[in-house]
């Protein structure tokens, strides 16, 4: 195919995605994303993210034709959205504009992880992972330099401009900035491996005190300069695989301009190793450090795999507080009634009832629980399937999942 019959396919797909994405579903679907973190009690947001996409191609809904690498990317990006409308009866990312972000560089602070890695299937990027400890004395610590960010204006006008050209008016095209995803002590773990993290924390805490003293000062460092470059951005759909919009607390003096700053964003942020370490110390090595980087922020959602309902006193000292994220593994009973009407409860479902066949029954079991608990406790809720490692390439478990998880949803909250 010519770079002209590439751009053919990309428009008719991008029509498609367009009179999808306007339709008055998916009005709705984007209303009630706000809601649920202007914490009211709506029909929970139902999210599939983090999707083993290279076991998904029903019916070849993800065969590609274009030969232009670039085209193609945004054709497979198209037909992923096109097949989560047609098969998956949940509520999807997708926006009537196509999303260019604006690109940054970071010198980073010095730290290089140093694994190997072990892979069961060549086709899917989870994989085992054995790390080498990197800062494992203070000499190791002498690496690190404050990030220098750079941004890229110019390219961000040449990425959009070309987003343009390709689309033709079928779609328009928004630059937008970012939003913060800080998870020091899963980077940490990386450079480290968790066990020295553990013997540490009992033997040696003066060196995690410093460890962690250093990822705090680098991520203001890249805050303050995020800011300052205007590189930060409200405007996202997508905040960690849960829905983003909310309605801002007080907008910052040039956010109506466009000009935003950290006061119109949230803060997402966890600490997944600390499940297995006590609640005080969950907060002098995470929460005590983060804290005053969050404040700075609209909202902070705090959670991700880690269970947190023994220990939600701790996580709801930010001030700022607006999600928390709720496993598979968290006495969901005891979290809701702590999280109540004041938090948005973002339900983890478990993603091992997808891995090899769907049970109908066990899906709706876990759905009907939570949204039995959720209502019991006034709790505003999303539910989120994610990390999702395998689907036993049977694209059908997500079909049923998500068909099962709907009904549930009609009978508690009513029909959407």
């Amino acid at each position: 195919m010519s770079i002209s019959s590439d751009i053919s396919v990309v428009r008719e797909l991008a029509k498609r995605y367009m009179e999808i994405a306007q339709s008055e579903r998916y009005v709705r679907m984007r209303k009630r994303f706000r809601d649920s973190n202007d914490l009211k009690i709506v029909r929970p947001p139902v999210i599939i993210e983090e999707v083993p996409w290279h076991e998904m191609n029903y019916e070849g809904a993800l065969d590609c034709v274009c030969k232009d690498a670039s085209l193609r990317g945004m054709e497979y990006g198209l037909r992923v959205a096109l097949l989560r409308d047609k098969y998956l009866a949940c509520d999807n990312f997708i926006e009537p504009v196509w999303v260019v972000y604006k690109a940054y560089r970071s010198t980073g602070m010095g730290f290089e992880i140093t694994e190997k890695r072990l892979a069961v299937d060549a086709r899917n990027h989870i994989v085992s992972h054995r790390y080498e400890d990197v800062l494992a004395d203070d000499a190791a610590l002498e690496a690190y330099h404050d990030p220098v960010i750079t941004a890229d204006p110019e390219g961000d006008a040449a990425r959009v401009a070309r987003m343009e050209e390709i689309l033709g008016g079928v779609m328009p095209v928004e630059l937008r900035g970012n939003y913060i995803y800080y998870a020091p002590w899963d980077r940490i773990a990386m450079l480290r491996g968790v066990e020295p993290i553990c013997i540490d924390m009992y033997e040696r805490p003066e060196h995690l005190h410093k460890i962690i003293g250093l990822f705090t000062r680098a991520m203001k460092c890249e805050m303050d300069q995020m800011e300052a470059l205007g590189m930060y951005d409200p405007r996202g759909i997508n905040l960690h695989c849960t829905p983003a919009y909310v309605t801002p607390p007080k907008p910052s003096d040039g956010a109506s301009e466009g000009k935003y700053s950290c006061r119109d964003i949230w803060f997402r942020t966890m600490a997944q190793m600390f499940s297995m370490v006590s609640p005080a110390a969950h907060y002098e090595f995470d929460v005590a450090y983060s804290l005053p980087l969050a404040e700075r922020c609209a909202y902070t959602y705090y959670g991700c795999c880690e269970p947190l309902h023994d220990r939600l006193d701790v996580i709801m000292r930010y001030p700022n507080l607006r999600k928390i994220g709720v496993t598979p593994w968290a006495d969901l009973e005891a979290s809701a009634e702590a999280i109540g009407n004041r938090y948005v409860l973002s339900r983890k479902p478990n993603p091992a009832y997808v891995a090899l066949t769907a049970d109908p029954e066990i899906i709706r079991d876990e759905i009907s629980e939570t949204a039995r608990i959720c209502l019991k406790y006034g709790c505003p809720c999303d539910i989120t399937l994610k990390d999702i490692s395998t689907v036993n390439y049977d694209p059908r478990n997500l079909m049923i999942w998500a068909k099962t998880v709907s009904e549930v949803l009609d009978e508690y909250y009513g029909a959407d």
